[in-house]
C-alpha cells in the first residue's frame, strides 16, 4: 500500500512539471487608441467568492488527514523529512501545548481576562476623575469669566461708597454737636426734676413736723380739727368750712415761700450749680463732646 501511495505521488509531480496547460497560455488582446466609454470605465472585476472548505474548495476539511497522510509517506520514504529527536521534541511540545490549551486554556483565559477587566475599570475610573477635575476646572474658569466686569462693579460702588461718606461726613459733625447737646440738656433737665423732688420732700416733711407739733401743743387747734372731721363724717359740714389742718399747711407754705423770696442767702443753689457744671463737665470729657463747660457754666469748644 506505501507503494502504491509512493508510486502515486510521483506520477503527480512528473505531470506538474512538464508546463503549463493550454488555458494558462496568454491570448491576444485587441487594442484600439479611442478613449475609454463610461461603460468600460464602470466595468468592476466581480469579488472572489469563498467557498470554504478544505484550501477554498468546498470539501470537508476532513480530506486533509488521508491527504497528508498519503503525502507523508513518500516524504518520509524518499528521506525529503527525517524523523528524528527534534521531531520528536517538537510533537512533545506540540502535545504538551495541546494539553495545556485543552485543559486550562479556559482558565489562564478567565485569569487573564479578568486582569484586563480589573485594570481597564481602574483605567476608566481615572479617566473619570480626571474628566470630572477638568469639567470642574471648566466651570470654574467660565464663572471666571466676568471677574473683570464684577472687579469694576465693585470699584464703582467703592467710589459712590466713598462718595457718600464724605458727603455724610460733611454733617455728620452736626448732628453729633445735636445729639450732645440734647444729651446735656436732658441731663440739667434730670438733675432740676430731682432738685425739685428733693425740695418739695424737705418742705413736706418739715410742714408736716411743724404742723404736728402746732396741734400737738395747741388744745383748741386740735378740737377744731376734731370737730371738722367729725362734721364730714356725720355730713353736718357747712358749705365753705375751711379745714384747720390744710389751713395749717397753706400758711406754712405760704410763709416759707415769703421766707425765701426776701431771702438773699443762695449759697444753696450756689453749690447746686457748682455741682452740676462739674457733674455736666465730666461727662463732656468722659463722652469726649466737643465743647466743656467753665466755672460759670458756660459751653466752650475744644480746640
Amino acid at each position: 500500500m506505501l507503494r502504491a501511495a509512493s508510486v502515486a505521488a510521483r506520477r503527480t509531480v512528473l505531470t506538474s512539471s512538464k508546463g503549463l496547460p493550454k488555458c494558462a497560455a496568454p491570448r491576444a488582446m485587441a487594442f484600439h487608441s479611442s478613449s475609454p466609454r463610461d461603460e468600460e470605465a464602470k466595468e468592476v472585476d466581480p469579488a472572489p467568492v469563498d467557498k470554504g472548505g478544505l484550501f477554498g474548495t468546498g470539501l470537508s476539511e476532513w480530506f486533509a488527514l488521508p491527504i497528508g497522510m498519503t503525502a507523508a509517506v513518500p516524504i518520509i520514504k524518499l528521506e525529503w523529512y527525517v524523523v528524528n529527536e527534534e521531531t520528536q521534541l517538537a510533537a512533545v511540545f506540540v502535545a504538551f501545548c495541546v494539553a495545556v490549551y485543552s485543559q486550562a486554556g479556559s482558565a489562564i483565559h478567565d485569569a487573564l481576562d479578568e486582569r484586563a477587566k480589573t485594570l481597564l475599570k481602574e483605567h476608566n475610573e481615572a479617566e473619570d476623575k480626571v474628566i470630572g477635575a477638568l469639567e470642574q476646572k471648566l466651570d470654574f474658569l467660565k464663572a471666571n469669566q466676568n471677574m473683570v466686569n464684577d472687579f469694576e462693579a465693585i470699584n464703582e460702588i467703592r467710589e459712590n461708597s466713598y462718595k457718600q461718606l464724605n458727603a455724610a461726613g460733611a454733617i455728620k459733625p452736626q448732628h453729633d454737636l445735636k445729639a450732645q447737646m440734647e444729651r446735656i440738656i436732658n441731663m440739667v433737665a434730670s438733675e432740676e426734676a430731682t432738685v425739685t423732688e428733693k425740695t418739695k420732700q424737705a418742705i413736706m416733711e418739715e410742714a408736716t413736723a411743724v404742723v404736728t407739733e402746732q396741734f400737738s401743743t395747741d388744745k383748741a387747734l386740735k378740737k377744731a380739727a376734731l370737730d371738722n372731721a367729725i362734721a364730714q363724717i356725720k355730713g353736718s359740714a357747712e358749705a365753705g368750712a375751711i379745714d384747720p389742718v390744710s389751713a395749717a399747711f397753706s400758711k406754712f407754705l405760704k410763709g416759707k415761700a415769703e421766707a425765701a423770696a426776701a431771702s438773699v442767702d443762695d449759697s444753696e443753689e450756689v453749690a447746686q450749680k457748682a455741682a452740676l457744671i462739674a457733674k455736666m463737665s465730666a461727662v463732656a470729657k468722659s463722652e469726649g463732646m466737643f465743647f466743656n463747660f467753665d466755672t460759670s457754666g458756660k459751653p466752650v469748644m475744644n480746640a
